[in-house]
């Protein structure tokens, strides 16, 4: 059991997640007080999510070939390189440069994201040996939306106390640090694989990994429809909320989403019994379609609209961990042992590819009739989601029984 290789790679996994989540609130939070559109607002992301596709395709292929550690190290620097070139916006550009500019800078710390996140869960495997390290893979992968949620916070501290150059070179300069240390001390090939696979096996040939992963398309689309763009411009224009307000309501429902996630699968099997995953995952997708319209109706009569923004989105999320959990149970019982690596990589491809369309609606559906549409618009996504789940297939029982104990160490 190699503790030192774990401490390194969590502690990179760590610093990185707190700069995505505070980047993606600075950025937001920082152009919207600049007078940008919601849309406008809603394409500064868009690279960021097209590239996790492409990354997360790619990543796993490529770690398996040069090392872990160096893709843990390279998603680092892409980052830094991020933040610095977001430092040379001027407010004297026109808007199509400086939305171009950031999309470009937006679309390397997409990479640096999925290639960090890859190397870090895989490389946790690689070291956790035969079991010893078992409680510690769920402390890593319990921790990130907690964290990603503190990043949250984190942003719109910093652009309120120091300003929006200060604080990402503030942030370069952790992980900076951070770099350093990786490079010193973490200087083992983790994950490097002896057999070599083809590109082309990056794709999946499993039906049910297919529609899975189009499920997992819709269900974080219909998150993202109202999380990044719609949400954070709806308190600040229609409710008047400070950065402070905003990021701590961001931070807290995503550190609050990362617990129930983490627990989901516990909560799903408590006292031992048997659970039907597949209907789980139709029943916990028709509900949450359900709290989407429910709120929708709500905000858009203007009932208490403060409470019904604050206290639904929170039944949202509960319900939407579970959605989540459930959905990273099935692509491990679908999975093959000898393509586990690829066939998750493609599943997560399809979660960026949701994310992106999301992100674009998210901005778009805002712009055209506020907050109502957006929340119409993720109800319609979850809908689709549950109707994909009614055609999964039954999964046999010995993979279930594996995945099972896999996910009970948590989930993304």
């Amino acid at each position: 059991m190699k503790l030192r290789n774990y401490a390194l790679v969590t502690a990179g996994y760590w610093a990185f997640t707190l700069t995505d989540g505070a980047l993606r609130m600075l950025v937001l939070l920082h152009f919207h007080e600049l007078g940008y559109s919601p849309v406008a607002i809603a394409f500064l992301f868009l690279a960021y999510e097209f590239m996790g596709i492409l990354t997360n395709l790619l990543g796993g292929w490529v770690g398996s070939r040069t090392g872990l550690n160096r893709t843990l190290v390279a998603g680092l620097v892409l980052q830094m390189v991020a933040l610095v070139a977001l430092t040379f916006t001027q407010p004297g550009w026109a808007e199509w440069l400086t939305v171009s500019y950031v999309m470009a800078a937006q679309a390397l710390s997409g990479i640096a994201k999925d290639l960090t996140k890859m190397s870090s869960k895989s490389a946790v495997k690689s070291v956790a040996g035969d079991g010893g390290l078992f409680k510690l893979v769920a402390i890593l992968t319990g921790s990130k939306n907690a964290l990603k949620g503190v990043g949250f916070f984190l942003g719109a501290a910093l652009l309120s106390s120091l300003g929006y150059d200060e604080s990402l070179w503030a942030m370069t300069a952790m992980l900076a640090v951070t770099v350093v240390l990786l490079l010193v001390l973490l200087n083992e090939d983790i994950g490097r694989s002896k057999k070599k696979a083809p590109l082309r096996s990056i794709l999946s040939k499993s039906s049910a990994i297919n529609r899975l992963s189009a499920a997992r398309f819709f269900l974080f689309g219909s998150r993202d429809i109202w999380f990044v763009v719609a949400l954070p411009v709806f308190l600040h224009e229609q409710l008047e909320w400070s950065n402070y307000g905003i990021g701590a309501f961001l931070a807290l429902w995503t550190i609050g989403y990362g617990g129930v996630q983490s627990v989901a699968p516990r909560l799903l099997h408590r006292g031992g019994r048997t659970v039907d995953e597949i209907r789980a995952a139709q029943q916990w997708a028709l509900l949450l379609a359900g709290v989407s319209a429910a709120i929708a109706v709500v905000v858009a009569l203007d009932w208490g609209v403060t409470i019904a923004v604050v206290g639904g989105l929170i039944v949202f999320g509960v319900v939407f961990a579970v959605n989540s959990s459930l959905h990273s149970y099935l692509i491990l019982a679908y999975s093959d042992d000898d393509s586990v690596a690829m066939d998750v990589g493609f599943y997560y491809s399809a979660n960026a590819a949701g994310r992106l369309v999301g992100t674009l609606l998210s901005g778009v559906l805002y712009l055209w009739d506020g907050l109502p549409a957006a929340l119409w618009g993720s109800a319609v996504f979850v809908a689709i989601t549950w109707a994909l789940t009614l055609r999964l297939p039954p999964i046999p029982e010995a993979a279930a029984q594996r995945a099972r104990s896999a996910a009970s160490t948590g989930s993304e």
